[in-house]
């Protein structure tokens, strides 16, 4: 049993001292028990074993990473993070401008300036790496294309950018340089734009860089009516990506359209709407089933309207204000439906205007204009007084008068000028 012990602690040695950990007390009761069994008596201790030597990153490298670590945090919802970006992309700039000439003619260098451009930090650090002249003749295309893509010039930027392959740079540059080739031939060739920013996505997943290619390619795909990849990577951005800083400029545009896409009939439509945002949490979808009443009513698609609102009334709280909400846009969407007038016009008249913020107040004060006038009727028409002595005259109007006398000039110098 004493030797079974005693071997079961060599091993535990053993297995610690591969993971770099050797305490000095465990040697000590190696060696002890070596002198009590005989056969390792005066036995010199192992030698600690030497991590492997790691070669320190360029100070770009460094920035970028820690830059990167910063905005992951971003995606998954830091507020902090996100208001000291600006500061560490204008600390990080200025150590990098202060860095020695010649750490830009090491290509690792280059691209992690590259991808420090792309990634936030504009056109500043690149105007400096070319200004050195210490850019590698290799990296120039990448150099030179990314300033232009960052100053502007897309035809400059097209031209040195498209060409490169993002597979054979280092992983991040190749994910920002994907997002940027992406936004170069999206008008040109959508779907190739929809290729790059699948690649950008599977270089850098859980990133900012996915985050914002998800969002780009979402809205690429509605543009092309490519309903079934559409209703996918929503569903993801709203499943991963919900919390992100950007997520609520997203939720608005999303809406806006699902609005414009093309379901077929109303009842698929719906049907796979409902089907889509039932993948993501309450509070969610709900948000987004008022983002979608209040857009359809903006662009006159009361069925849509009164469809979203309805869902936003199941998922609110009673007497909460998206409740509110959501019953102004179903009253507001509602005042035309035949049959609806007067309930829409009470449910108009009872919304707390105090909960609302000035949109929805000047969404109210329209619908209870709207409502009067659908009330009042049409204006009476103005009576024809016949003349009895003969036909009738109509009145002219001055602007009518003057370009009428206007062209009989004309007409008189014609004339002479024909004599």
């Amino acid at each position: 049993m004493r030797v079974a012990g005693m071997r079961r602690a060599r091993i535990a040695c053993v297995l610690l001292a591969g993971l770099g950990f050797v305490p000095a007390a465990w040697g000590a009761d190696s060696h002890g028990a070596g002198d009590h069994g005989g056969s390792d008596h005066g036995a010199a201790p192992a030698a600690p074993i030497e991590p492997l030597p790691v070669a320190p990153r360029p100070v770009p490298v460094e920035l970028v990473r820690t830059l990167q670590l910063l905005q992951d945090r971003i995606a998954q919802g830091s507020a902090q993070a996100h208001q000291g970006q600006r500061a560490f992309l204008s600390l990080a700039e200025s150590r990098m401008l202060g860095l020695d000439p010649e750490t830009w003619a090491d290509p690792v260098s280059v691209h992690a300036a590259v991808t420090f451009g792309l990634g936030g930090g504009g056109p500043g650090l690149l105007r400096h790496l070319v200004a050195s002249g210490k850019v590698p003749e290799a990296e120039r295309p990448v150099v030179f294309g990314a300033l232009a893509y960052l100053e502007g010039r897309e035809k400059e930027a097209r031209a040195l950018l498209v060409k490169i392959d993002p597979l054979v740079v280092p992983v991040s540059l190749g994910a920002q340089l994907a997002l940027a080739q992406s936004a170069l031939v999206v008008r040109d060739d959508p779907t190739q734009s929809i290729r790059l920013l699948d690649l950008a996505r599977l270089l850098a997943p859980g990133t900012l860089v996915e985050e914002g290619a998800l969002r780009r390619e979402i809205f690429v795909l509605a543009q092309a009516n490519d309903l079934a990849k559409f209703e996918t990577l929503a569903v993801q951005y709203l499943r991963r990506f919900r919390h992100s800083v950007y997520a609520g400029n997203f939720r608005q545009r999303f809406a806006a359209a699902l609005t414009r896409l093309d379901f077929a009939g109303d009842d698929v439509r719906f049907a796979r709407l409902q089907a889509m945002l039932d993948e993501i949490e309450i509070e969610g979808r709900r948000e987004l089933y008022l983002l979608l009443a209040r857009a359809a009513l903006d662009q006159g698609k009361t069925t849509t309207a009164v469809f979203s609102a309805e869902r936003g009334v199941t998922l609110a709280e009673p007497g909460s204000p998206e409740a509110v909400r959501a019953r102004l846009y179903r009253a507001a969407a509602l005042l035309v439906g035949e049959g609806r007038f007067d309930e829409s016009v009470e449910t108009l008249r009872m919304t707390d205007r105090t909960v609302l913020d000035s949109a929805d107040r000047d969404l109210l004060d329209a619908a209870l204009s709207t409502a009067r006038e659908i009330r009042a009727g049409p204006p009476a028409p103005i009576p024809v007084q016949a003349d009895p002595t003969g036909p009738r005259v109509l009145p002219v109007a001055p602007s009518i008068a003057r370009a009428q006398d206007a062209i009989g000039r004309i007409d008189e110098i014609m004339r002479r000028s024909e004599r």
